[in-house]
């Protein structure tokens, strides 16, 4: 047999005996060792079935160490995260959102826009190269950022349908002033943003398109404020420290994905529906997914009235009063969550109704901790729940590891994010 060979066959051999624990009975089939006269000589009645077992067990390993590098069992981020070359195949995001927002193409279909520029000096005749005069175009269009920038608006970002706002690669934040308004659009994603600090503005007229603008009343101060949008997703964005809302989802909106993404320090964390009485809210459809409620929280975790709300595999870490609220009949489907509760003993529960109507609100699969308990309440018919279901819930005991990197994440160019 040729040296070549049998190095070869040796450098197999040798692949064999690092994964026996997987494969050492199959081997002991294929691979029999004999001694001739001129020094060692291996004899391999099936070669090719060796290779192929030495191939398969290779590719599983990888497989599982990819696994445990950077798969989390959460299927938005592994959907990308692991592509280090994720500069170059940023849309792939849009391919990856799940829940009733998993339809939301934001700037898929469009050019890349770079925004250049943090300043708002007009919110009327917004320059090219800022985020404002992105939003606003009416073709499709994915925005990313030149670099590190915090940028504090003046007046609302009233966005146009079919945008992404990737942050990726860049440290961003809009703080410090008005914030983001997405009001009768859709296919919107938001990704990668720190949103903080968010304050009222208005009064004045606001540009909404290239060929329009109008006049804007007062507003409430939201992080994110959605009114009658649908196809939206938000993902890996950290919120906190708003005048009202951080996301508030109301007058019809629907089709809406809230992922990954971290809470802190605020009250009224997330309103989803308009008023008791407003009852075309009954069609909206949220998924809350794989988010962590962290410190510094209160209340309405989140808050929902009249339609279909899937709350699944967040950790909440911290609430004051409560975590989850509701009114108006919404059907709540809380599953494979992590509640730990305060130690306060007055405010264990996890849910809280505002009025007298139960709705339908089950647990399924949560972990409570600390004494946390949910109150179901409702027929729970699996029609109704059938349209609060939106993704398959992953065990609660994964939880800690599907939520650890919440929030916007630190991407760097040639590495994984």
């Amino acid at each position: 047999m040729a040296a070549s060979q049998a190095l070869q066959l040796l450098l197999l051999l040798v692949a064999l005996f690092l994964f026996k624990s997987v494969m050492a009975k199959s081997v002991r089939t294929f691979v029999n060792m004999t001694q001739a006269e001129n020094g060692v000589k291996y004899h391999v009645e099936k070669p090719e079935l060796v290779v192929q077992m030495v191939e398969r067990s290779l590719n599983s390993s990888r497989r599982k160490l990819s696994y445990l590098s950077c798969g989390t069992g959460n299927p938005i981020d592994d959907c990308w995260r692991c592509d280090p070359n994720w500069v170059n195949n940023r849309k792939r995001l849009a391919d990856c959102a799940i829940g009733f927002g998993k339809n939301a193409i934001g700037g898929k279909n469009g050019r890349f826009y770079i925004v250049t520029d943090p300043n708002d000096d007009d919110p009327v005749n917004p320059r090219p190269g800022t985020l404002r005069h992105a939003v606003i175009q009416t073709e499709p269009l994915w925005i990313i950022f030149q670099r590190d920038m915090v940028i504090q608006l003046k007046e609302e970002l009233i966005m146009n349908s079919y945008k992404t706002i990737d942050g990726r690669g860049a440290n961003v934040h809009i703080a410090n002033g008005a914030c983001i308004t997405i009001q009768y659009v859709n296919n919107i994603i938001i990704h990668g943003i720190h949103i903080h600090d968010c304050k009222p503005a208005g009064n004045t007229n606001v540009r909404s398109s290239p060929t329009h603008y109008g006049y804007r009343t007062r507003s409430d101060g939201d992080g994110i404020s959605i009114f009658g949008g649908s196809a939206i997703w938000v993902d890996h964005c950290s919120l906190s420290s708003c005048t009202d809302g951080l996301i508030d989802a109301i007058r019809g909106s629907t089709a809406i994905t809230i992922s990954n993404s971290f809470f802190t320090h605020h009250d009224k964390v997330m309103l989803l529906g308009h008023s008791d009485a407003y009852t075309q809210d009954v069609k909206m459809q949220v998924t809350i997914a794989f988010n962590h409620f962290g410190e510094g929280l209160v209340q309405r975790m989140p808050r929902c009235r009249h339609g279909y709300f899937h709350v699944v595999n967040n950790d909440y870490t911290h609430w004051e009063m409560y975590a989850i609220g509701g009114s108006a009949n919404p059907t709540i489907n809380s599953q494979g969550n992590r509640f730990l509760a305060p130690d306060n003993r007055f405010h264990k529960e996890v849910t809280k109704r505002e009025d007298s109507t139960n709705g339908n609100w089950r647990s399924v699969g949560d972990l409570m901790l600390n004494g946390a308990f949910f109150r179901a309440s409702g027929a729970g018919a699996s029609s109704n729940y059938a349209k609060a279901s939106s993704m398959a819930a992953r065990p609660s005991s994964i939880v800690g590891s599907m939520t650890a990197t919440s929030g916007v994440l630190t991407c760097r160019k040639g590495s994984r994010c």
